[in-house]
């Protein structure tokens, strides 16, 4: 197992800590973070759900079938000791059994984050005339009230949009006027661990940035590439979309230029070393090698190189 030492906490990065709550509809639930487990979450800074594959290993069979029948949440954290945190809480879509050899047998939670929210919420309100954004997203949240997702950060979103001269009918899919209110004040939109969070494009999450050199998680080198700055470190739960991360810039491998294909506006290296996160995937294995991050970022006023898929 890889170790370091994590700057901003001063703890070892040695042991592993991990945690796997499944709750029913009423909070109640179990704590299986005892049996192995292993994990993939994929977050991104776009509208679309996030997800996760877990799979929990020789489960009892009551146990399975308590799972079929009255779980519906569930709640990841992992990191280390000391450094131990949320990085996927969603709703379980799914529970499939399967048998790895002939002792062992897994449970695989197939997991969405805010996707009811997404999905089914909608909105039939009218605000008077004068409403800023944050009166119309506001409006627009209350609606995900039930559906597994609630109002998280939203920064600068005044500051950017104009307060309307007259009243404003909002009728229809939650997510399409989310969308129309992230254009007008040049913010993304995204639900992260239930909560939704408006980012300008050129912004991001207030907090410090989380700082990533090999003495802190780091693995292997950051590379250039047409998605943007990309790199891999040790399970880090202060990681977050739209959060910050520092990287030493002469660490990055610079991309390689095809001379026989047209030039592409390739994500820039930040002349201050700080990027805005936009993909995280987490991999996990509690009895394996595998406790990464894999982070994709772009430098803070790199917003013309957000890949298309991003948006």
């Amino acid at each position: 197992m890889a170790e370091g030492t994590n700057s901003t906490e001063s703890t070892l990065q040695w042991i592993r800590a991990c945690s796997l709550v499944v709750a029913d509809s009423s909070g109640k639930g179990l704590e299986l973070g005892d049996f192995r487990i292993i994990f993939a979450t994929h977050k991104g800074d776009i509208e679309t759900p996030n997800s996760a594959e877990i799979r929990i290993y020789n489960l009892a069979e009551q146990t399975v079938s308590r799972m079929r029948k009255e779980f519906t949440r569930v709640v990841l954290q992992a990191g280390y000791q000391g450094n131990m945190g949320v990085i996927f809480s969603g709703s379980i879509r799914q529970a499939r059994t399967g048998r790895e050899s002939g002792t062992d047998t897994w449970l695989e939670l197939i997991a969405a984050d805010g996707d009811r929210a997404y999905n089914f919420a909608t909105v039939n309100t009218t605000l008077a005339a004068g409403s800023r954004p944050s009166d119309r997203v506001r409006a627009l949240i209350d609606t995900m009230g039930g559906k597994d997702a609630e109002a998280g950060d939203m920064v600068g979103i005044d500051a950017a949009g104009n307060a309307l001269p007259r009243g404003k009918v909002q009728y229809g899919m939650t997510r399409k006027y989310m969308r129309a209110e992230a254009d007008n004040t040049d913010t993304t939109w995204s639900i992260q661990d239930g909560r939704v969070q408006m980012v300008p494009r050129k912004g991001c999450l207030p907090g410090e940035a989380v700082v990533l050199t090999h003495e802190t998680g780091l693995v292997g080198t950051p590379e250039q590439t047409d998605q943007g700055i990309t790199c891999r470190c040790l399970i880090n739960p202060r990681l977050r979309i739209c959060g910050r991360i520092q990287l030493a810039n002469q660490s990055i491998q610079r991309a390689k230029t095809d001379l026989k294909q047209v030039a592409t506006m390739r994500p820039k290296i930040a002349a201050d070393g700080l990027y805005r996160v936009i993909k995280i995937e987490y991999f996990g294995d509690t009895r394996g090698a595998d406790w990464y991050a894999d982070i994709t970022c772009i430098g803070m006023d790199d917003t013309a190189s957000i890949p298309l898929d991003m948006i």
